[in-house]
Parts: C-alpha cells; sequence; structure tokens
C-alpha cells in the first residue's frame, strides 16, 4: 500500500501553499525564488558526465529543468493527482507537445464537439502536414462516441466545460469507452483548474491547462501544463518539450507559484459571483437563453454536481438580434473588459464566433453551437453588484 504523506493529507488550499517546496534547499526563503539562470555549474566532469546519462537530478540547463520550474510542476502533480507534471510556455504548447509525442502520421483522434479555436487549427494542421486525422464527436451520445472510433484512433481529447457553449462530457462514461478500445485520455481542464474538477479521479491519462486562466488568475503570465503519468510525460518531457522548446521560464513559474496560492480564494468567488450574474442574465428580457452549469434549468445540471465542485467563472449568453446585438453589448460594456482570455480577477466579456473560434470554418462553429448572438463572460471576483449594473447598463443599447 502507498504511504500517504504529510503533503498528501493536506487539503486542496494548504496543498496550493506548500505543496514541492523544500525551504532548506530555497536556503528558508519563504517566496520560492526565481532562479534565473540558463545553465548549472557542475562540481565535476564526472558529475557533468552522470547528468547527461540521467544517473544524477541535478541540473543541466534550464531548457531541460529549472528548480523555479520544478517547484510549479510538483505542485501541479500534487493537486491534480498525478505522478508528474511539466509546465511549458503557452497553453497551446502544452496541447501541442503531448499530441506531437503521442500521435504518429496516420493516427486518427476523437474530440468533444467543441474545442478552443486554436485547438481546432492545430488538429486541421496535423491533418494536412501529417495525415492525423480528426473527428468532432458528441460524447455524451455513447452510440455516435462508438462510431467515431477507428482502428487507427489513438487518443480522445476532450474539453469539459467545451469553449465557449459550457457544455459538459460525462467522464465516467467518456473514459469507460476508451478503455474497452485501449485509447488514452486527453482533456483540457482549463475552464475548471484543479480545484472544481480533476479529471484523472474519473480514469483520464493526462490533463493539460492553459494556465494563463484561472491558475494564474491576474492576466500577467502566459503558460501551459500538463498533468499525467509518470510515463507518458516523461515521453513528452524528452521530445518535444526538449527539442522543439516550449519550456516556462523562471520568472513566469514564480508568477503561476503566487497565483496558486489564492486559487482556492479565487474560485470560490468567481463561482458565487458567476451564480448571481447567471440568475440575472437568464431573467432579463434581451437575453434568449443563458449557459452556466450552476443554472438548474442547464440541460446537465445533475452532471454538474457529479463531476464537478463547484460550476465555475465562465457564462455563455445569447442575445436576441444576433451579431449587430452582440456588438452593441461589447461596445457598451465599462467595468467588463472586452477582451480575449478568461479566469483573470477581472471580467472579461468577448465574441467568440468574430474572437477566439474565428478560425473555425462557419458551419464547424455551428455544429459546435456557437451562434453569431453568443457571448462569452468570464466573471471575476469585483463586487458583483458593479459587475450587474454594468451589464444592466450594456443591455439597454441592444
Amino acid at each position: 500500500m502507498k504511504k500517504v504523506t504529510g503533503e498528501q493529507k493536506w487539503g486542496f488550499s494548504t496543498r496550493a501553499i506548500h505543496a514541492g517546496v523544500d525551504y532548506k534547499q530555497m536556503n528558508g526563503s519563504l517566496a520560492t525564488p526565481i532562479f534565473q539562470t540558463s545553465t548549472f555549474v557542475f562540481p565535476s566532469a564526472e558529475e557533468g558526465r552522470e547528468r547527461f546519462a540521467g544517473n544524477s537530478d541535478g541540473y543541466i540547463y534550464s531548457r531541460l529543468g529549472n528548480p523555479t520550474v520544478r517547484v510549479l510542476e510538483e505542485k501541479i502533480a500534487m493537486l491534480e493527482g498525478t505522478e508528474k507534471a511539466l509546465a511549458f510556455a503557452s497553453g497551446m504548447g502544452a496541447v501541442a507537445s503531448v499530441l506531437l509525442a503521442i500521435l504518429r502520421a496516420g493516427d486518427h483522434v476523437v474530440c468533444s464537439k467543441g474545442l478552443y479555436g486554436c485547438t481546432y487549427s492545430l488538429f486541421q494542421w496535423l491533418q494536412e502536414r501529417f495525415g492525423i486525422e480528426f473527428t468532432l464527436c458528441n460524447m455524451n451520445d455513447e452510440e455516435e462516441f462508438r462510431r467515431a472510433i477507428r482502428p487507427e484512433t489513438r487518443c480522445l481529447y476532450l474539453e469539459t466545460p467545451i469553449n465557449p457553449t459550457l457544455e459538459l462530457i460525462d467522464l465516467k462514461q467518456a473514459v469507460n469507452v476508451a478503455r474497452k478500445n485501449d485509447l488514452i485520455v486527453i482533456v483540457d481542464n482549463t475552464f475548471m483548474s484543479p480545484y472544481l474538477q480533476r479529471p484523472i479521479e474519473w480514469g483520464a491519462d493526462i490533463v493539460v491547462h492553459s494556465a494563463t486562466k484561472f491558475i494564474g488568475g491576474h492576466g500577467d503570465v502566459v503558460a501551459g501544463l500538463a498533468a499525467g503519468p509518470r510515463k507518458l510525460l516523461e515521453t513528452v518531457q524528452m521530445t518535444t518539450l526538449k527539442d522543439l522548446g516550449p519550456v516556462l521560464s523562471p520568472m513566469d513559474a514564480y508568477l503561476l507559484i503566487r497565483g496558486l496560492k489564492t486559487l482556492g480564494a479565487r474560485m470560490d468567488r468567481h463561482c458565487s459571483n458567476a451564480l448571481e450574474v447567471a440568475r440575472f442574465l437568464e431573467a432579463h428580457p434581451k437575453v434568449e437563453s443563458v449557459c452556466y452549469p450552476g443554472l438548474p434549468s442547464f440541460p446537465q445540471h445533475e452532471l454538474a454536481k457529479r463531476q464537478m465542485e463547484g460550476f465555475g467563472g465562465l457564462i455563455s449568453f445569447e442575445v436576441g438580434g444576433g451579431y449587430e446585438a452582440a456588438l452593441r453589448l461589447l461596445n457598451h460594456v465599462s467595468l467588463c473588459k472586452l477582451a480575449v482570455s478568461l479566469g483573470d480577477v477581472d471580467t472579461l466579456i468577448q465574441h467568440p464566433a468574430s474572437m477566439t473560434h474565428a478560425v473555425v470554418p462557419p458551419e464547424a462553429r455551428r455544429q459546435m453551437g456557437i451562434t453569431d448572438g453568443l457571448i462569452r463572460l468570464s466573471v471575476g471576483i469585483e463586487d458583483v453588484e458593479d459587475i450587474l449594473a454594468d451589464l444592466e447598463e450594456a443591455l439597454a443599447f441592444v
């Protein structure tokens, strides 16, 4: 039986603050130091040889490993419940590195029917350049899901909640189908963070994040993360991360370590604010529909309660009048900032069809449920009354 250590017994926020830190190695520094160095001095030629041979755990060169980055990686592995984690220079760096390390020409991937625009674009590029095909699929329809799997299918790639429609994937069902077909399951957990959802606990193999979002939380860093079993992550580490070089800088790792310390507190506020905003929008006469997992009217509300520990800070809603109505609303917000990205302490609002998902062909957007009137709102941690007042004023122009 695996021994349960003190860190593993701690609650989530305690682990987010203290896990992975050896204060003796940091000369007693309370804050994790920024090891802003490109390379590391070997104490002897013999030790240099042993490090390159993989027989010694010392550092060589910051593209291959850095003490500040390692603290972040150990924290994420602990929070996601995995053997290992890796940090990358962006969320797409994490996604691309994992996929390129796992897939070969001729492989096939089954994807959730909705994907972040750049993820969709990456799959198109892989298909055109390397013959790695992909199929968008409603994974909640088990029959459609099974039909999408081919002999050459290598993995499942899914978002839950899906960006930007917030449709959920039943992780238990998806993993069960994957296991019967010997497929690797990769889950983008950006929208939830490990505080609200841990796909590994449902049987997923690898979790990826745009750490730019909730994990960073302050709009001042671009980063990505992947967490999973040691063997798979070491394959990524020793191939695409090492050789393509999408590594995270020590300074950015420091910012994410700092962001993790308040993740639990921020997520609680994101969730409570988002629920109030969703209720306000649902009752507003100029809003035709609202997608938020915390609303009882949300079609998958019961699933959300089963596999998530909170409903998150993202809301999608549709205004009557399509694109022109959406533009009028977006051009009249003040407190809510018109910007892409999400998960910041600031409330951010954007138009998926013309912004984050503009690279997705119109027909594919329609299949994903992304209409011209759809607006995505990332609810921040401001006083919720001020967010509501800003939206009320902007909706007057719709």
